[in-house]
């Protein structure tokens, strides 16, 4: 914590403002087009990996998450070799536990993934109003792959009085469509292509009846 508090006064000396890329790690590149563009906003640079314990909704999921720092330490220098890597603890970020808080997030929580997933949003939130507190970036930058995840960070942020600008980026996909994620190696290959066939069907349907 130390080294991140070093960093951090540094960047104010410098009177600079600061970008942080937050990820759980297993990058792509969609992960690093957010650097990419990050960079283009900022001189300074944070990327934070994190698996966060508390958006997981059962121990398995947690558990079967892919992680690779070492390769992702990798990626991250081909693209931005002085950005600073924040790698925390769970300890770090929840020194008082594993604790979830309880956020009011107008009821953007409670359709699509969070209709399935309770409590998720909540989780997602508490880690990213630790780390904003914690690293106190000047602007934070989300894909927009996640896309009801990106309008429900805003929420709480607005409703925080959490000064950061939120900077959504596009979606980066596979060449079969299939938007890029950490969770794509997970899946069997055949469920790839059923998956890739529904951003090809939507595409389908927006050119035969429009938005």
């Amino acid at each position: 914590m130390l080294e991140l508090e070093r960093v951090k006064a540094l960047f104010k000396n410098q009177n600079e403002g600061f970008a942080l890329v937050p990820t759980m790690g297993a990058l792509h590149e969609g992960h690093l087009s957010l650097i990419q563009r990050a960079k283009t906003d900022h001189l300074n640079i944070v990327i934070s990996i994190f698996v966060n314990p508390t958006q997981f909704n059962n121990e398995s999921d947690l558990e079967r998450y892919p992680r690779q720092l070492e390769e992702d330490l990798k990626q991250i220098k081909s693209v931005a070799p002085n950005a600073i890597v924040f790698a925390p603890a769970v300890s770090e970020i929840y020194p008082e536990g594993l604790r979830t808080r309880s956020y009011d997030l107008n009821g953007l929580d409670t359709t699509m993934e969070g209709h399935h997933r309770k409590g998720h949003f909540d989780g997602v939130c508490t880690v990213v109003e630790a780390l904003l507190r914690l690293i106190e970036p000047t602007s934070v930058y989300f894909g927009e792959k996640d896309y009801q995840q990106l309008q429900i960070i805003r929420h709480m942020v607005r409703n925080r009085s959490i000064p950061v600008r939120i900077v959504g980026c596009p979606i980066i996909r596979e060449t079969s469509g299939l938007a890029m994620s950490s969770r794509n190696a997970l899946l069997p290959e055949a469920s790839r292509k059923k998956a890739a066939m529904i951003y090809k069907i939507l595409k389908t349907a927006k050119s035969k009846f429009g938005t």
